[in-house]
């Protein structure tokens, strides 16, 4: 990633510390303004989902908000300060789907690289997916984030409505585990 690049994802043109147009783009990841000194780094954020799978099919969740409402995600958020990817899955389920599951119940499956572009900054992600096999379908209650709960078959993904390129790619992970 280039400074061009930096400032094409942050859309950065002021200082958060003085105001002044005077930001020198340092590396491919950070900012220092040439008056007052304050420094930006645009780290990565660390994000969790969770594919929730019972027998052959797997849950998705519809996107109520930007971005890409109306797209399918799997539950999962952001990981929230003190919080373990773990705890951060746990929260999140119970936030969107009002599911309450035992950490322990989690397996880790593998990792991806996002962009989450929101209100006119992109962020960069590393996303941490979670398999949670179930033995039978759960009642749900969408909320937060989440439009609508929809299994599909593994036979049967709607590609076309993904919501990301993570998403895509996690699926592909999930299938290839699969065969």
């Amino acid at each position: 990633m280039t400074g061009q690049d930096l400032q094409a994802l942050t859309g950065f043109r002021f200082c958060p510390g003085c105001g002044g147009e005077s930001l020198l783009v340092e590396s491919a990841k950070s900012f220092r303004c040439t008056v007052c000194g304050f420094r930006y780094f645009h780290n990565v954020a660390v994000a969790v989902a969770v594919l929730i799978r019972v027998e052959d099919e797997l849950l998705f969740a519809r996107r109520a908000h930007a971005p890409a409402a109306g797209l399918l995600d799997f539950p999962g958020g952001f990981v929230d300060a003190d919080e373990t990817l773990e705890q951060a899955a746990v929260r999140e389920l119970a936030e969107e789907l009002g599911l309450e599951v035992d950490p322990g119940a989690l397996r880790y499956a593998f990792s991806g690289c996002n962009r989450y572009p929101f209100a006119g900054v992109t962020y960069l992600t590393s996303d941490a997916f979670f398999l949670l096999p179930l033995p039978e379908r759960p009642t749900l209650r969408c909320a937060d984030d989440v439009a609508e709960a929809l299994w599909r078959p593994l036979g049967d993904i709607p590609w076309a409505e993904l919501a990301f390129p993570t998403v895509a790619r996690a699926v592909e992970r999930l299938l290839e585990d699969e065969g």
